[in-house]
């Protein structure tokens, strides 16, 4: 929102793509038993895929397969453990040690800084300077900053799956921008007029259409990401202001967090229509899903909690509270999955809380209005953008 706006399993499903799965009591897909021998024998060889075509998945039934932890890259397997925060209010970005949870680095950058977005090929760190109309580049293995690029409006960046485009989120000039993946050079923009407050998105399973929130339009968007034409609109409800959008592990449901409705939004992912409503907190406004695939994180920047929401059930299992309040907004979590880390929008601060009991861990001094903050390294292949949407 502007307003702050080496096991042998794991090695063969990254050269099959693909590996069973089982089903719970629910009847619903759990995550494969061989997906899940890569974290406990402490998986650590993965595959870097070339751009090109979309990379198959390590677990059909499991979207976020790759994401488990041990399963770095040996493209970040030797970057140091940092949180990214882009201060929009203050035009700098903070570097936090994940280790003694201290600001280690400090600079500045364009003029509103949004998003802290991981580059397709993980090699950069891109800052989305909004109003400055830039995007800085960070090297994650060395943390030094390069000259800014020139980018139109980036209020959110994303990558085509198969890497061979970058798509920048044009929020004022309501455009989706596609991109040279490194040079950003524009080869092709999509008006999308119909999305007011154009900002977050995720992708189908098979990475050939997004599902794009519409902030001040109460609706979605549909792109096919291969023709970039908009397919299809779904509305939510008049006063929406959907936020960010994450895919079930199964790939059937999109979860899209809406912050004027306290809530999130279930969507079917076949048939692109609305199913329900969740109700979670107010200011509903972050999801994260966890190292295992089985609850998504959802954090309520205006009462100051998350909620965590069980994959199985679709339903809340939980709600953590802050002691002291607080603004919980945007982040990621750490390699190992054992910390989630947030922005605290309103309170300049950044939160480090136990992903397993809740318990708020750290409260770190920031710059004014922190916002999309990328937690690095990440498990996983390949990156679609946002904070670290890693596959």
């Amino acid at each position: 929102m502007r307003r702050l706006a080496p096991v042998a399993a794991a090695v063969v499903l990254l050269a099959a793509g693909c590996g069973g799965s089982s089903k719970d009591a629910a009847g619903t897909h759990a995550p494969s038993a061989t997906a899940s021998a890569g974290r406990s024998a402490g998986a650590s060889r993965v595959e870097v895929p070339r751009a090109g075509r979309i990379p198959l998945l390590l677990d059909r039934r499991d979207v976020y397969a790759a994401g488990r932890p041990g399963l770095l890259s040996p493209v970040v397997r030797h970057d140091p453990a940092r949180v990214y925060v882009p201060n929009s209010e203050s035009n700098t970005v903070d570097v936090i040690s994940q280790r003694s949870f201290k600001v280690i680095d400090h600079f500045p950058v364009g003029q509103l800084p949004q998003h802290v977005t991981p580059s397709w090929d993980l090699k950069t760190l891109w800052v989305t300077n909004d109003e400055g109309n830039s995007l800085t580049p960070i090297d994650p293995r060395t943390g030094h900053h390069r000259r800014a690029v020139r980018v139109e409006d980036p209020y959110n960046l994303y990558f085509t799956a198969d890497g061979r485009r970058a798509i920048v989120v044009a929020e004022r000039l309501q455009r989706l921008d596609f991109r040279s993946p490194h040079t950003m050079k524009l080869r092709r923009s999509l008006p999308v007029p119909q999305c007011k407050g154009v900002d977050h998105m995720d992708y189908t399973a098979d990475g050939r259409r997004a599902l794009v929130s519409c902030e001040f339009s109460g609706r979605m968007i549909v792109v096919d990401l291969r023709r970039e034409k908009v397919v299809k609109t779904i509305s939510l409800r008049t006063g929406a202001m959907p936020q960010d959008v994450k895919l079930s592990p199964d790939g059937r449901v999109f979860y899209v967090a809406d912050m004027a409705s306290d809530g999130v939004w279930l969507i079917d992912a076949r048939r692109m229509r609305k199913t329900r409503f969740q109700p979670t907190g107010a200011g509903a406004h972050g999801l994260y899903p966890s190292r295992d695939s089985r609850r998504l994180f959802v954090s309520n920047r205006d009462e100051g909690s998350i909620t965590v929401i069980s994959f199985r059930s679709r339903r809340p299992v939980a709600k953590w509270r802050l002691p002291g309040g607080g603004s919980p907004d945007m982040g990621g979590l750490s390699a190992d999955g054992r910390t989630l880390w947030l922005s605290g929008r309103y309170n300049a601060e950044v939160y480090a809380i136990n992903a397993r009991t809740g318990r708020l861990l750290h409260r770190i001094k920031v710059g004014s209005g922190p916002h999309g903050m990328a937690v690095w390294p990440q498990p996983g292949r390949y990156s679609i953008g946002h904070t670290g949407i890693l596959r």
